[in-house]
């Protein structure tokens, strides 16, 4: 689905990852954990073709992304749904309009009849007519995972989708990336809290890598 084949990327002068070969399957779900600046966000980057590596090759469904056009990228990355940290809305839009923004980018705005029921699912059905400024974090991560899945991606990139959030919450969005994960979606998850994968690997056969030296590492038992 993504696949990876001795990738490096470089930016102002120095090398942020080198010599990484990896695949994330289908229906598979990892976490990709590292310190800070290692190299995390440039990673998920190059999973959805925000970024082109430096060095070696990345296959996107089947297709290097160097072979890929503007527009090839574009219906790419409708396969894959991206959950950012610091989630971004139009505050004048009311939430369900915010979820289903992009449908109506990409001319599905007739789609839009599920999405009572997404909003139900993560828990925001009360919420479709609030204005983001008067969301609390969780229920802008809740909206963000909404809108990232509204497509029907394959793949869901999350990143430090938690960072932000207590532990009750981080366990309620963690629980709908479970769900996601045993409908049979792809998801990778960049995070710093080891309770949180710990929790993960007690209900699904989550993978750990690690980014340590510029390099992608399959982590050891001991999480």
């Amino acid at each position: 689905m993504i696949a990876f084949e001795n990738v490096a990327y470089s930016y102002g002068g120095g090398e942020l990852l080198s010599g990484i070969s990896l695949r994330l399957a289908p229906g598979s779900f990892h976490f990709l954990t590292g310190p800070s600046g290692a190299g995390k966000s440039t990673f998920l980057k190059l999973c959805y073709a925000e970024l082109r590596p430096t060095a070696g090759h990345i296959t996107l469904f089947d297709r290097d992304v160097r072979s890929l056009s503007r527009d090839d990228v574009a219906l790419n990355r409708r396969r894959i749904g991206v959950v950012h940290q610091d989630c971004q809305f139009l505050d004048h839009l009311p939430l369900a309009a915010n979820v289903a923004l992009p449908l109506t980018v990409a001319g599905r705005g007739s789609e839009a009849s599920d999405l009572t029921d997404l909003l139900g699912w993560v828990g925001l059905g009360s919420l479709a007519d609030a204005l983001p400024p008067s969301l609390s974090g969780g229920e802008r991560q809740r909206a963000a995972l909404a809108r990232a899945i509204i497509m029907g991606p394959d793949v869901i990139l999350a990143d430090e989708p938690t960072g932000n959030l207590d532990w009750e919450m981080s366990l309620r969005l963690l629980t709908l990336l479970v769900e996601l994960n045993r409908m049979g979606k792809t998801v990778l998850v960049a995070t710093h809290d080891l309770n949180l994968i710990r929790q993960a690997k007690a209900q699904i056969p989550a993978r750990v890598l690690r980014i340590a030296k510029r390099r992608i590492q399959l982590a050891g038992a001991d999480l």
